[in-house]
């Protein structure tokens, strides 16, 4: 029984985890916050078609807002998808491809949007 108890036991904090769920709310605050300016733009504009839609993001500050909340997408998604591929893929050699593809994956639509986003 004293053997459950010394240097062999794993110990786990309480703030075990507390990072990545802040992470997540703040994220998520920003995307929110993101999207709530985005519509109040896109309502004032009225009819939106090709030239005003590159015309909202033809300003520098939009560009930059809207990289912050691509930044807080990816990482959201990273967060989310990766606490998936933890929590269900048990072999660790499947668990480390999935978490690999994944990051490649969020890595080239990154890259993917700021190329478009600077093309406007």
């Amino acid at each position: 029984m004293a053997d459950n108890i010394g240097r062999k036991r794993l110990v786990v904090g309480a703030h075990y985890g507390l990072k990545d769920w802040l992470a997540q709310r703040v994220s998520a605050l920003i995307l929110g916050i993101y999207l709530i300016v985005f519509g109040v733009y896109a309502f004032v504009r009225r009819g939106i078609d090709y030239e005003v839609w590159a015309g909202m993001f033809a300003p520098l500050w939009f560009k930059i807002v809207t990289l912050i909340a691509l930044g807080a997408l990816f990482y959201h998604a990273w967060i989310g998808i990766r606490d998936i591929w933890m929590d269900y893929v048990k072999p660790t050699g499947v668990r480390l491809s999935l978490q690999v593809l994944t990051v490649l994956w969020l890595l080239a639509c990154t890259v993917w949007s700021v190329q478009i986003l600077w093309r406007v």
